[in-house]
Formats: structure tokens, sequence, C-alpha cells
């Protein structure tokens, strides 16, 4: 008997020191594996890392135009040889090459083209390089976005691992509460057959042994519906147990004072984050007005069936008969765009204000949430001083009547009023320390420092 004791007291041993980090097997969870779950296997955080680095790549294609443009084509056309010459504007037209001729000749002839064209811009006179830079801002939204939907996501786990918690707990309650039904149910009828107590006693008891019933069916549906919002948040079944509560044996420790930077708040640098990009977009905007600098090179290969003298022979256009080559430089500049130009920076110069005043609006409110989380956790702690003197005060309540009932100097509305009064002393002691702890996740929140949290949880 010795033997079989030790053996099950190392058992517990082991599953208290070693469970959180190295559970006997994947049913086990604590809050950190939870959390640890949901950042690694939630589709929409999937989504959005995706989305960052999608927009990495877009720094790359912002430096690839540096490197030119090199295209080679060939093409081989049967067409007339009329011409005429004159200026005209080449849109939604192609183009007839070759001499004017008297009249119109509508022999059609093979005519063939070859090239090879390169195309570079060397000097973008800035607006590389801002291109580059607000790329770079793109893409530092799309991140600090990420990981403000992961800090967000942690707390979302963290506190339905609570609501699961508070929901085991409470299960114990009513299964407590089913064997004081089912106790007085037996005294009664004892009672009721030696004439201390009448008959009628013990259907009431059963009526109330039936409550019981359906208080407990609720509570395992109460824990069945947390256990599924828990388990959609780390993207797993429900087949889990968690081991994490102690957190109902000990209260967080009241660091009211110990308050971190709200600058440091993933909201507050996604705030940061999309004014740098509106200021990097402005900077684009200055730049879009300067003087682009294109090079280009290129070599030519023409065949024609249409000579200069008029004759036609239409296959030879089917080989090349001449040959050119080309490099040139081209600089344009936008004189007339100016005004356009300078009302799309002013637009973003106030999108940019915009963005200043929102983030001012988050600092706003995170401060005064962070004012409010200190007053929560305050009540909190003050309410867990209070709950247990309740329970106990209950119990001993319920305990004294219970006997004096046994011994026929209570009735059975006395009782059983004690019995809820202990049922609901119960549940606010463990609801109190939840809140207790909802409050400091409240905490950690607003303040953007989960470890607020994780380091009192320990």
């Amino acid at each position: 008997m010795k033997l079989v004791c030790t053996f099950s007291l190392l058992f517990i041993f082991q599953l208290v020191i070693f469970g959180q980090d190295n559970p006997p097997n994947g049913n086990y969870l604590t809050i950190v594996q939870a959390i640890q779950l949901g950042e690694k296997q939630y589709p929409f955080l999937k989504s959005k890392s995706y989305e960052v680095e999608a927009a990495k790549k877009n720094i790359d294609l912002s430096k690839n135009t540096f490197v030119p443009s090199l295209d080679i084509s060939y093409q081989a056309n049967i067409a007339t040889a009329n011409n005429i010459t004159g200026m005209f504007y080449p849109s939604g037209m192609i183009p007839i090459s070759g001499p004017v001729f008297s009249s119109n000749n509508y022999n059609a002839a093979f005519g063939t083209a070859a090239s090879l064209l390169l195309n570079w811009q060397p000097l973008t006179f800035g607006q590389r390089t801002a291109q580059i830079n607000t790329s770079k801002a793109e893409t530092a939204v799309k991140n600090a976005d990420y990981e403000n939907e992961i800090f967000k996501h942690k707390i979302k786990v963290i506190s339905d691992y609570l609501d699961v918690l508070l929901a085991q707990e409470l299960l114990v309650v009513y299964e407590k509460n089913i064997d004081r039904s089912i106790f007085n149910l037996k005294e009664s009828r004892t009672l009721a057959v030696t004439g201390l107590r009448p008959g009628v006693d013990t259907a009431i008891f059963i009526a109330e042994l039936s409550k019981s019933n359906i208080d407990l069916i609720s509570a395992k549906n109460f824990l069945q519906l947390q256990k599924i919002s828990l388990s959609e948040l780390i993207a797993r079944d429900t087949a889990f147990i968690l081991t994490d509560t102690l957190l109902f044996t000990k209260l967080p420790t009241p660091n009211i004072d110990k308050d971190s930077s709200l600058n440091q708040h993933p909201a507050m640098k996604l705030s940061q984050s999309q004014l740098d990009l509106s200021r990097s977009r402005e900077a684009l905007l200055k730049t879009s007005w300067l003087p682009k600098l294109n090079v280009w090179g290129t070599t030519f290969a023409r065949g024609s069936g249409i000579y200069p003298d008029g004759s036609i022979k239409a296959a030879d256009g089917l080989g090349f008969s001449r040959y050119n080559y080309g490099l040139g430089l081209q600089a344009t500049f936008p004189i007339l765009k100016y005004s356009e130009i300078h009302l799309q920076r002013q637009q973003q110069d106030f999108v940019s204000k915009s963005n200043l005043e929102m983030q001012n609006q988050i600092y706003l409110q995170l401060s005064k949430q962070r004012d409010a989380a200190n007053l929560n956790l305050q009540k909190a702690l003050a309410i867990t001083k209070e709950t247990p003197v309740q329970y106990q005060s209950a119990k001993y309540a319920f305990d004294a009547l219970q006997i004096r009932y046994n011994t026929g100097l209570v009735n059975f509305a006395e009782l059983i009023q004690a019995q809820y009064n202990l049922v609901k002393a119960e549940n606010d002691l463990r609801k109190s320390y939840w809140e207790a702890w909802k409050a400091l996740l409240y905490k950690s929140a607003v303040t953007g420092d989960l470890n607020i949290f994780l380091n009192e949880s320990k």
C-alpha cells in the first residue's frame, strides 16, 4: 500500500513540475503552448505573414528598376505599299513605311523585321530611391499590422484559456452539489422511515436532485462551448486538458505602478508605420516632377518585297535586306505636371496629418484604458479578499443546518437555502480569481506587454 502511494505521489509531482513544458501526451495544454499553437496554426495569422512576404518582394521590385530592359522581337507580315507624307498622331494606328507613290497600288508584298532593343534609366534624380523607401514603408506597415494581429490573437487565446479554466472549476462546483443533493435525499428517506421527517421532503429532495442534474448538464455544455472557442483560436480539436489550474489557487501581484511605455504597444507601432508610409509617399511625390534620363540602344534588320522603283517581288520580303543599329539618350521633363503634382502633395500632406491625429487618438485611448485597467485590477483583488470569507461562512452554515435538519431542528426550506448560498459562494470564489486574472490580462492588453500576465502566471 505504501509503495502504491509513493508511485502516485511521484506521478503527481512529475505532472506538476514537468507538465507545463513537456506534457505526458499531446492532450495536455499550458497557456504558453496554447499561445504558440495559436500563433503558428491560426489561418488568419498565416495570411498576414504571407502579406508581409509579398510586401518584401515589392522592395526587390523597386530596386529592380535599375536593371535595364532588353527585348528581342521578330515579325513577318503582308501589306500594300501605299504611303503619303505628313505628320500624324500615331496612337491607335499602324505606321506604313516606304517611299511615296504617285497613285494607289493595291498589290501586296511580304515584309519582315527583327530588332534587339535595350532601355535603361540609370538616373532618376531620386525617384528610384524614393520608390524603394516607399516600398520599405509599405512593408513596415504590413509587418506592424501582422505583429498587432499576433498580439491581439495571443490576448484572445489567453482569455479563452481562462474561460475554459473557469468552466472546469464551475463543473466541479456543480458535481459537488450533486453529491450534496444525493446525500440529502438518502438522509430524507431514512428520516422519513423513522418518522422524524415527512415523506414529502423526500419528493422535494428528488426535485432538487433533478435541478442539480440540470445545472450540471448546463455546466458541461458551457465547458464544451468554451473549449470549442479555444480550439478555433489554436486551430486544433477539443481533445485537450488544461494544466494551468493553479491560477485558481493564487492571485496576481498588483503591479499598478509598473507600466511600460505605450509607444511600444503594437497598435502604436502600427499607427507610426502608417504615418511613416504617408510621409514616404509625400517624398515620392516630390520627386515625380523631376526629369528622367533614358538610355536606349538597338540593332535592327528589315526586309521588304517592295523596291524603290515601285516594283514588287512579294517573296523577297521574307529575307532581310537592310541592317541598322542605333544608340540614344532621352531626357523627359513633365513641365506642365507641376500643378497636378502640387495638388497631390497637398492631398498627401492632409493624409499625413490625419494619420498623426489618429495616432494621438490611439495613445489617448490606450492611456485611459490603462487607468481603467489599474482600477479594475485593484477592484478584482479587493473582491478576492472577501469571497473566501463568504465561502467559509456559507459552508459552515450549510454544514450546521444539515446537522440540525437531520435532528429535526430546522425545516427543508432553511437547508435548501443554505445549499443554494453555498453553491453561489463557491461560484463567486472561483469567479473572483478568474476576474482577477482577467483584469491582469486586460492590463497587459492595453499596455502592450504580454509579459505582465505571463510572468505572474508562472
